[in-house]
């Protein structure tokens, strides 16, 4: 899992040093405090993996809008992090045309100095990293970059928030898109009718969960259907008591959404880590309660970082699970709760009561 992360410079993080994660990770404050900042460094670095690194940046704006207080104040970022014994650092420096450079790579590997640096610089921001990593298996620096590219490929950023009656998760998706869910659920039909045909325990986990949130579903359809060559499905499904075939747009924002998230957390082969942001976005305070049993079972398997704003969510955490993002003179800061702080408050409240009642602080702070 990722054990460690550097992040200087980059949007409202001014500053954060070796700050240590767990398998369960759940971020709260404030809107504006820095939580979706923190997701946006993942959205980064997946874009750094995929080759896209300069598209993203121009997409968000052009690289003056990633600096933190902007080119006066960061004249260049910094990003570290460490993940068993390997580990990964860049630099990103802005052009002047508002892309970026990506420059001072190097990999973490257990054996001689530690920090192998990659020389050169990439001003059109493709890794040197991954260009390695997909070279000769047989040359050692391909053998030490690798298991750090296959390391960061394998975490994922999941985010339901579109479930509008455009989005793919509600349309038909060829079946051969099966392989692994995607970040946005668009291919959701065709995994579960994987599930289904392959590994049948997980896919009635997943069952288990909706019915639990959903007492009306009955079971998935996911029949297959032809468009000319192609053979597609979607997520059609059945309620108790009908044969009626009911269609995606028959599912609630907040149903839909569910189902994705229990689909996301109970996969069979999970991403090493997973990301998530607001996961209770739509949800019922009893869903959330199920939502957070599943987070807890997830960070079983695998490595679980979240942002919420729901003190119904964190409800059913331990409080060092919990991570307070505020706002310190501009800047986000970042603090894992301690139990022992709060021992006499938890005799009486619970977190999401402490936070609510600004104990824990994670509100509004006005500069």
């Amino acid at each position: 899992m990722l054990d460690k992360l550097t992040i200087k410079g980059f949007k409202s993080i001014r500053r954060l040093k070796d700050f240590e994660l767990n398998n369960l990770n759940i971020f709260i404050g404030a809107n504006g405090a820095g939580k979706s900042n923190l997701i946006e460094f993942f959205r980064l670095l997946r874009n750094i993996i995929n080759g896209n690194l300069n598209e993203y940046i121009r997409a968000g704006g052009g690289i003056s809008d990633f600096l933190f207080n902007g080119r006066k104040v960061t004249s260049e970022q910094k990003f570290e992090m460490h993940f068993g014994d390997r580990g990964y650092r860049f630099r990103l420096k802005p052009t002047a045309s508002e892309n970026c450079l990506l420059t001072n790579e190097a990999r973490y590997y257990p054996r001689g100095t530690g920090w192998w640096e990659l020389v050169g610089d990439s001003p059109d921001g493709k890794s040197l990293l991954v260009e390695e990593a997909k070279g000769n298996s047989r040359k050692l620096n391909t053998q030490c970059s690798r298991p750090v590219y296959d390391e960061i490929s394998s975490w994922q950023i999941y985010h339901f928030h579109d479930t509008s009656a455009t989005a793919a998760m509600r349309h038909y998706e060829i079946i051969q898109d099966n392989k692994v869910l995607r970040f946005d659920a668009s291919n959701i039909a065709p995994y579960l009718l994987r599930l289904k045909n392959k590994q049948v325990d997980a896919y009635r986990e997943i069952l288990t969960a909706v019915r639990l949130v959903m007492p009306f579903f009955d079971n998935f359809l996911l029949d297959v259907t032809e468009f000319g060559q192609k053979h597609k499905v979607n997520l059609s499904w059945r309620q108790n008591g009908s044969d009626y075939p009911m269609q995606p747009y028959h599912l609630s924002d907040g149903s839909i959404r569910f189902i994705c998230m229990a689909t996301a957390l109970l996969q069979p082969n999970p991403p090493k880590t997973i990301i998530i942001d607001e996961p209770e976005l739509g949800l019922h305070p009893s869903a959330i309660a199920i939502l957070a049993e599943l987070i807890q079972n997830a960070s079983k398997r695998t490595q679980v970082i979240a942002a919420t704003q729901s003190p119904a969510l964190i409800d059913h955490f331990s409080i060092e699970d919990v991570i307070v993002v505020n706002r310190k003179n501009g800047a986000s800061t970042f603090n894992r709760l301690k139990e022992k702080d709060f021992n006499v408050w938890l005799e009486s409240y619970s977190v999401g009561e402490l936070w609510s009642k600004n104990v824990i602080s994670g509100g509004p702070v006005y500069e």
